[in-house]
């Protein structure tokens, strides 16, 4: 690892200044940072740590006394405290889910909110600063194009970069569509959960749209719809501590037995969570059916492109999206059967 600069943030104010003077990092959890800084993948001069500030706060608002109502959740909360959340737990279960498929007891007890959201790939030839890789170094090619591609995004991707998105949180964050709070040297912005990740196209080394100089406070999710259930599943090489194959959330509602909301994000596959829009539109106003499903995954699935080593990700993905969408519609049949 080579030498750097660490400072302890006094306050929230200095803090975009000195992301915006060039190579310097936030740290909070840095359970990924830390780990490609000792890779030599990240080499940034200065560190400034933000662990001393006050935004480790999970705070729900019914509405019933003003405000605006949903789940407000702090950049500095520990994945650990999210996923044990009373309020998490029973309002927005995908989010739970999520954050207790990934990683282990370890390091979810020192992760953060804030920097889950901006895991950088665990594609190999990113992780080898010996081969060529366009995320890690601009213009330098992409090794995995004629390598392992297994793993390989099959939505989305570019002739620049074929890496997928590591983070099972942002996956269930996805489907709940929260408003990203970033702070910079122009002041506040907020940010659309589905506008934060962007797709490699030809600078894949961008992961997010936030500027040099930004970062992030908190993050607001609104209350789901009533009636609403949701869930994630991931499908893995191994029990635990392992990335996913492929990974599902979804929120549905089902109302005089047709879906009224259908929500449905789809993780390992693309190189920023994958909001399958298309099948949501064509689930919408649907009788809840297995085959049904699968005919809307299908159709998402249509712009698909993949190699012949990833290819077994589309089958996958529809039947993973299929048994986790039908397992919530058939949960609210049997809730409805027994009123």
């Amino acid at each position: 690892m080579r030498t750097f600069a660490y400072d302890r943030a006094a306050d929230a104010s200095t803090i975009a200044s000195a992301l915006a003077e060039g190579s310097t990092r936030v740290l909070a959890g840095g359970t990924n940072l830390v780990d490609l800084m000792k890779l030599g993948i990240e080499t940034p001069d200065r560190l400034v740590d933000i662990t001393g500030l006050a935004l480790a706060d999970i705070e729900w608002n019914d509405g019933s006394g003003g405000g605006v109502p949903g789940l407000r959740v702090g950049a500095l909360v520990r994945n650990s405290d999210l996923a044990a959340d009373p309020v998490v737990r029973s309002r927005f279960p995908v989010l739970s889910r999520a954050v207790l498929s990934g990683a282990s007891g370890q390091l979810r007890n020192m992760a953060t909110t804030g920097g889950n959201l901006f895991q950088r790939t665990r594609c190999p030839y990113f992780m080898n600063v010996d081969t060529a890789c366009n995320k890690r170094e601009p213009g330098s090619g992409c090794s995995a194009l004629d390598g392992d591609r297994r793993n390989a995004a099959v939505l989305g991707a570019s002739q620049h970069c074929i890496a997928t998105h590591p983070s099972d949180m942002a996956v269930g964050l996805a489907v709940l569509d929260p408003t990203v709070t970033v702070v910079g040297t122009d002041g506040v912005r907020e940010i659309r959960f589905a506008d934060l990740h962007r797709l490699p196209e030809s600078a894949p080394e961008r992961d997010s749209t936030l500027r040099q100089d930004e970062w992030v406070t908190h993050l607001d999710i609104p209350p789901l719809p009533p009636g609403a259930r949701s869930t994630y599943r991931k499908v893995r090489d191994r029990a635990s501590y392992a990335f996913a194959r492929v990974s599902v959330a979804a929120v549905v509602v089902v109302e005089n037995g047709v879906f009224t909301t259908a929500r449905i994000a789809l993780g390992g596959a693309a190189h920023k969570p994958w909001r399958a829009t298309v099948a949501e539109s064509e689930l919408l106003g649907a009788i809840p059916s297995r085959s049904g499903v699968i005919a809307a995954m299908e159709r998402e699935l249509a712009a698909a492109h993949t190699f012949p080593d990833n290819d077994y990700k589309l089958s996958l993905l529809a039947s993973t999206v299929a048994s986790t969408v039908m397992s919530l519609a058939d949960a609210a049949a049997d809730e409805a059967a027994t009123r």
